[in-house]
């Protein structure tokens, strides 16, 4: 008995200390958006699967959670909690800010609000998913932190294209996460329309279903509003043979006659249909851009007509408890100070005297201005340059209300481009805030389409800048995009694959075409003859690679990049703790790419053969290639298409395409790959010449 009790002791203190050495490592944390103040102090005794109950003294509910925190239970003990939280509105912190404090055995958040509460949960959780990936414990640490723009909004443009509703919802909970607080959604077509019915596409929302995820979006302190576009860009409205008569050009499709009561009419029951969709949003966004009236004869300028126009539509806005958003580039066109705000090259004297010269086009005007709207300075690649600014500074002195835009994806195909156009987003977020703006847009065109997926990188650079300053480098912003994303693994620079696969991207929209024509192609019915390019002729060897000799350099230097990139999507992909899908999309990107440069090789494989045996074996080659396209559409296809609609409805009818947008050019997915499906077509037909003209020569 003796021996027994004195082995259980031992047995014990082994336990005991055992536990007592223990060794505690700190973990990587990475926030995003950066807080305002992050002090770390030590490693606290919580793990994630030891936070199990939340209190509060007023019996706050939570807000709503994410997967991690999830099993959170509420009790009436605040010594039983690990998570003690309140609102204290006499915070001493701008609106949505927080505190968080982590202590050895208890976490403590206040909210200055409803949302600064929500902000702090949703720190929390990005410190548990960093500690629960590593397994270590939560750090010590203290953070104070609150919002540099009050008004941070994403671009949801669904005008060519729905994504499957249940994404939409998962991504209100990512937007929410880093604290994204708005959505303006360009519904164009996709609202059920109950007064129009005719305009609606057949695949629509209805009004019901935005509405729940406006107040999905509401509980995640995200407000949608919507964008309807008015004066121009209303091909989905005008293409409609119901509507033509309500044409500025009956010709065109592209805008509204402003003199026509009824184009008010119209306009006015679709608006108030799509506020009707979006019950909790402040704004109305009314477009307006990019766009020439002809006046019908009346006398009357373009500027007349569009403020004519705006002052009408900004009332109904007014009426109906929205304020109006406008494009403001119209005017300035027109007033001949457009130029100077996208053009780097001119000094700040030029910019100032071509402002003395024309602004009294703008002044001769001033009083026709609505004072209720806020004009919206849009500008994606120079928001830096004086004529910018001094744009903005013009409505600001005469006294309205000023708003950037910047943007995540212009007309860039596949994915975007210029580094996710981080230094863009940057400038105008930090001279926003600068400025003392409230807010800023971050719009995202699905003209040509790609993946909304591969706009993410863009829209966290957006939240990081917009909330926090410039506290992360473009570089860090990348960093910390991959720690987010995927895992706090692969916040290395040797994951860094997007930057890569960029010139590719640029390179592959033409590789297989002459000239920049793949936007065009399907306006041209000689399109295969005349646009594909030229293919080798074995009665001319060698001639073919001369003539593409660059594209062929091109080419392999891009199969060897693809080829590491593949390496490297795999790799990440084995090693994410989320995300997979995101990665899934970019490895399709960089098949199709990758697809369209090896047969840039096997032509030049072909065209250099020495004799009819080499010829063979080359033509062998190119006649998989269709086979091997087909395979890689349908994967392409399968993967898109889990969270993505990608065809229209059989009885959409196209519009007349003004702009070209790829998106906008078949109701099938076939837009996609229509440059490939004409090379192949061609190929095909050369294949067979070639195949008659060997066998003869043999």
């Amino acid at each position: 008995m003796k021996t027994l009790k004195t082995t259980l002791s031992l047995l014990l203190v082994v336990i005991l200390n055992s536990c007592a050495s223990e060794e505690k490592i700190m973990g990587d944390y990475q926030l995003l958006p950066s807080p305002q103040t992050f002090e770390i102090s030590g490693i606290s005794n919580l793990k994630l699967s030891q936070l199990k109950f939340g209190f509060s003294a007023k019996e706050q509910d939570f807000p709503p959670l994410g997967a991690i925190l999830k099993h959170l239970q509420k009790t009436d003990s605040e010594s039983e909690a690990q998570i003690i939280y309140k609102i204290d509105e006499n915070l001493d912190l701008p609106a949505e800010g927080y505190l968080l404090e982590i202590q050895n055995n208890q976490i403590t958040l206040i909210g200055k609000d409803q949302a600064g509460l929500f902000y702090a949960f949703k720190t929390l959780e990005q410190l548990s998913i960093d500690a629960q990936e590593q397994d270590v414990y939560l750090p010590r640490c203290k953070i104070e932190d609150f919002p540099l723009l009050s008004y941070r909004s994403v671009h949801l443009d669904i005008k060519h294209h729905l994504e499957k509703t249940d994404y939409y919802y998962k991504l209100i909970d990512k937007l929410a996460s880093y604290k994204v607080n708005a959505i303006i959604a360009e519904v164009e077509d996709k609202i059920q329309f109950e007064r129009h019915p005719k305009i609606a596409s057949s695949d629509a929302l209805s009004k019901e279903e935005w509405k729940k995820l406006s107040n999905y979006a509401k509980e995640r302190n995200i407000e949608i509003s919507p964008l309807m576009q008015g004066l121009g860009h209303s091909s989905f409205v005008l293409k409609h043979e119901e509507y033509k008569h309500l044409r500025d050009d009956p010709g065109s499709d592209w805008a509204y006659n402003p003199l026509d009561p009824e184009t008010y009419k119209l306009q006015f029951d679709l608006y108030e249909e799509a506020i009707e969709a979006t019950p909790n949003g402040k704004y109305l966004h009314i477009g307006g851009d990019e766009v020439h009236t002809t006046g019908r004869g009346s006398g009357q300028s373009a500027l007349e007509l569009q403020l004519q126009w705006l002052s009408k539509v900004c009332k109904f806005a007014e009426e109906h408890d929205r304020i109006p958003i406008f494009w403001d580039d119209m005017p300035l066109k027109q007033a001949d100070v457009y130029d100077p705000m996208f053009n780097t090259e001119i000094s700040k004297q030029e910019v100032d005297k071509i402002w003395e010269e024309n602004e009294h086009k703008l002044v001769d005007f001033l009083d026709q201005f609505p004072k209720n709207c806020i004009y919206m300075r849009w500008n994606y690649h120079s928001p830096e340059t004086y004529g910018n600014s001094k744009a903005m500074n013009w409505f600001r002195s005469h006294g309205f209300e000023v708003m950037g835009a910047t943007a995540g994806q212009t007309r860039w195909v596949l994915m975007p481009q210029r580094e996710s156009n981080i230094d863009n987003i940057k400038s105008f977020a930090l001279s926003s805030i600068e400025s003392g703006l409230n807010g800023l847009l971050l719009t995202l065109w699905d003209d040509d389409s790609p993946h909304f997926e591969l706009y993410m990188r863009g829209i966290l650079a957006f939240a990081e800048y917009t909330w926090a300053g410039d506290k992360l480098s473009k570089e860090e912003v990348k960093s910390a995009y991959r720690h987010r994303e995927y895992s706090s693994s692969l916040s290395d620079d040797q994951y860094a694959f997007i930057d890569g696969l960029e010139a590719p991207v640029a390179q592959w929209k033409n590789l297989l075409l002459e000239g920049n024509s793949r936007n065009y192609l399907m306006g041209n019915p000689n399109a295969k003859e005349k646009s594909v390019i030229e293919l080798p002729d074995s009665k001319n060897p060698g001639k073919w690679s001369k003539k593409y000799a660059d594209r062929v350099k091109i080419a392999k230097e891009t199969v060897a990049k693809s080829d590491t990139i593949a390496a490297k999507i795999a790799q990440m992909k084995n090693l994410a703790k989320r995300n997979t899908y995101n990665l899934e999309v970019y490895e399709q990107v960089n098949k199709l790419v990758s697809f369209s440069n090896k047969a840039i090789l096997q032509l030049n494989h072909f065209d250099l053969a020495s004799n009819n045996i080499e010829r063979k074996q080359a033509l062998g080659e190119l006649t998989k290639l269709n086979e091997q396209f087909s395979k890689l559409r349908s994967e392409f296809e399968s993967v898109y298409g889990k969270t993505r609609i990608l065809n229209k409805p059989d009885n959409y009818i196209l519009d007349q395409d003004h702009h070209v947008h790829l998106a906008n050019q078949s109701l099938s997915f076939d837009w996609q790959f229509y440059a490939e499906i004409l090379f192949l077509k061609k190929l095909e037909e050369t294949i067979n010449h070639e195949t008659i003209s060997i066998d003869f020569k043999d």
